[in-house]
């Protein structure tokens, strides 16, 4: 999403770089959405997919769309929700024309309109995999009773969920146990804390006017961000005892809840994606888990994850 729309000034170049080196580092899994940038992320992941696509893991979304014609945050009121049997057929195509390639790895539902009932959609997704656009099937923020509902009318791959040592509550518990249940991966978005938990973050006011940060995310905004830039640090004093970078720490942590957690960290330059990489080396002890646990305990990050109109369509 950052390479296109949400986190400061687009750098095609510079991603298509940081795209294909992650590839030549053995990096498969990019995620995209035909919201980011209302399809220009698409369009530019497409260009590696396509010259790439043996090595290409590629996952896509619909379901956000927008009043306007312009890029729209989830929860505005620019935008709304669409799972509709009807734009789950119009969206896959759009996205497979976009992206430029025959058939979609993962396609994931972004987020759902409760009054349209979710057999009703995934009927229409499973359609796509009998028709070979979509080999598999995702679903976004939902809740367990979603997932068992989804899951009963065709498969369901993964649940892609934020998921970081600053937002624990949203899997942790009854979603992951579902989730293990019925065999369903977990992609964990935002597992860097959106920035947080890099170190870099030392200001509410470092975020241009273009970027989420500055108006769209509560965890970042001046009441709240002393408490929340406390919790970083003592993930960084944790990380620097270990020998790492605390990015790196933070993925470790995740990658070491279990080999169906995905972390999709969403760097734009490559300096950061080689670092993030990294951290599929690290192996932290029993001690080091325990300890970046209980740096950000559970409830102690101020803020919501989103805004309440973006925070109320998640869950359904």
């Amino acid at each position: 999403m950052g390479m296109s729309w949400a986190y400061g000034k687009p750098d095609d170049a510079e991603s298509l770089r940081t795209l294909n080196r992650a590839l030549d580092l053995g990096v498969n899994h990019l995620d995209t959405a035909d919201v980011y940038g209302l399809g220009a992320n698409e369009r530019l992941v497409g260009q590696v997919a396509r010259a790439r696509r043996e090595e290409v893991f590629l996952a896509t979304k619909f379901g956000n769309r927008s009043r306007t014609g312009q890029p729209a945050f989830s929860g505005s009121a620019d935008s709304f929700i669409d799972s509709s049997p009807e734009w789950a057929r119009e969206a896959c195509d759009a996205s497979l024309s976009r992206l430029g390639i025959d058939t979609i790895d993962l396609y994931y539902l972004h987020r759902r309109n409760p009054q349209v009932p979710i057999e009703d959609t995934v009927g229409a997704m499973a359609a796509l995999v009998d028709a070979g656009k979509v080999r598999y099937l995702g679903l976004s923020e939902v809740s367990p009773a979603t997932l068992r509902a989804a899951h009963a009318v065709h498969p369901i791959a993964a649940v892609q969920l934020e998921y970081s040592l600053f937002t624990r509550d949203v899997v942790e518990g009854e979603m992951l146990d579902t989730c293990r249940e019925l065999g369903v991966a977990v992609v964990a978005y935002s597992p860097v804390g959106r920035g947080w938990l890099t170190g870099t973050v030392t200001s509410p006011d470092q975020f241009g006017a273009d970027d989420y940060r500055s108006f769209g995310a509560p965890r970042f905004s001046k009441e709240n961000f002393a408490a929340n830039q406390a919790l970083a640090a003592r993930v960084t004093a944790v990380a620097a005892e270990i020998g790492c970078t605390p990015a790196q720490a933070a993925l470790a942590w995740l990658l070491a809840q279990g080999e169906d957690i995905l972390p999709i960290p969403g760097t734009k330059r490559v300096r950061y994606l080689e670092e993030n990489i990294a951290a599929a080396d690290l192996t932290l002890t029993a001690d080091q888990l325990r300890r970046l646990t209980d740096a950000v305990p559970v409830g102690a990050v101020a803020g919501t994850r989103y805004s309440e109109a973006a925070l109320r369509l998640t869950g359904q």
